[in-house]
């Protein structure tokens, strides 16, 4: 007996196909990735940041989430201006950021202002201040992806491999470490490797660089006691439960206490002075008990859906500069993500890097709002390509 349901079928999974395939199906799922990632930002930022915004704001709760709200308009805006250009006049722009970046470097240690031992913030008054390392980590990326790109039929060549690629990273990565930012400097460290990785520079090289990057990220553990704390908190919390192992225990908790569904939007109990850095560094802990095991999954996928997207956007184009930006910017979000989620978990020690989109903070959403942005003008580049090949 012959039935209607596999012809139904196979227009479903036709119609499904047609629309993966889709020339402006990366831009779409890029666009509606980062919107959810965003919003749902601004709502955890907004429930986990009340009673520390009522207590630190004269009475108003809503102080530091009206705040988010506004970086997440501005970075929209420039996500959205920026996935309007072309990719040539990206390219142009990245060198002017990439030195603008550089002179807000070395401000920073000059007239910089110091908080939680890391000199890494330049302040404006009031609420208003810039981290120009969070912006670092894009500039890195668009000027690494041009100068490879222009050197690209000479990169067998090891000098041109290596100048001037190497020795700006270097400095970068210098001036963000004399601020005491260990880590931002971790996120750096696997950006700046990737871009030479994605080029084919040898693999014994890396071998090298993640020796000296052990070698350094332990000397500046013990050159600063507050991140040896961090260190021995990360390998036995309970050995010092109510001091530095108090924020791990804590954030752990909250992820345990949410469950499956969680404890409802808004009901965390952590939030009330109990987990320290809720709506910044931890507020991984706060999605986990509040949305439960569905929200941190969903936190997960949505990254993994961007990483996706990146790599087939990747794969997509013959330009060198789209492909080792594309690859760059990815490794720099799913990087800091894990970072900052291990973190959370207890699998990695505790740096203080933001959930990319989700924490709060102008300096590091709109950053990397922008860098969402570069990646939507990839995909409509290749998009007017693919319709021009048909």
């Amino acid at each position: 007996m012959t039935t209607n349901r596999p012809v139904k079928d196979r227009k479903f999974e036709g119609g499904l196909v047609a629309r993966l395939e889709h020339p402006m199906v990366h831009y779409q799922i890029l666009l509606g990735a980062t919107g959810f990632l965003l919003t749902l930002g601004v709502v955890m930022v907004a429930s986990s940041s009340s009673v520390f915004s009522y207590q630190q704001n004269d009475g108003n709760s809503w102080a530091l989430a009206t705040r988010q709200l506004i970086f997440a308009a501005l970075g929209v805006f420039l996500m959205m201006a920026v996935s309007k250009m072309h990719v040539d006049s990206i390219r142009r722009w990245a060198n002017l950021f990439m030195v603008g970046v550089g002179i807000l470097l070395v401000a920073v240690l000059i007239i910089g202002t110091a908080r939680y031992g890391q000199k890494n913030w330049i302040e404006f008054g009031g609420p208003f201040r810039i981290q120009p390392s969070e912006f670092a980590k894009l500039a890195v990326v668009l000027w690494g992806a041009d100068v490879l790109d222009k050197k690209y039929h000479l990169l067998e060549q090891r000098n041109h491999l290596l100048v001037p690629l190497v020795p700006v990273c270097l400095t970068v990565l210098v001036l963000i470490m004399l601020q005491g930012d260990l880590g931002t400097a971790m996120v750096m460290m696997p950006i700046m490797a990737s871009l030479l990785y994605f080029v084919g520079a040898p693999r014994k090289w890396f071998a090298a660089m993640a020796v000296a990057a052990l070698a350094a990220i332990a000397a500046l553990s013990i050159a600063a006691p507050y991140r040896m704390a961090r260190f021995t908190s990360w390998l036995d919390p309970f050995a010092d439960a109510q001091g530095t192992g108090f924020q791990v225990i804590r954030g752990q908790q909250a992820l345990g206490s949410g469950g499956w569904w969680g404890v409802g939007l808004g009901g965390s109990r952590e939030k009330w002075g109990t987990l320290p850095e809720a709506h910044t560094d931890f507020i991984y802990a706060v999605i986990g008990e509040e949305l439960g095991i569905l929200g941190t999954m969903t936190v997960m996928i949505l990254f993994v859906i961007i990483a996706i997207i990146g790599l087939r956007i990747a794969r997509s184009t013959n330009e060198a500069f789209i492909q080792i930006a594309a690859l760059g910017i990815i490794t720099w979000l799913v990087v800091q993500a894990l970072v900052n989620i291990g973190a959370v978990l207890g699998i990695l020690p505790i740096t203080g890097v933001p959930l990319p989109m989700v924490s709060y903070g102008g300096s590091s959403l709109i950053p990397s709002l922008v860098a969402m942005g570069v990646l939507m003008a990839f995909a409509k580049h290749e998009a007017l390509m693919q319709s021009k090949r048909h």
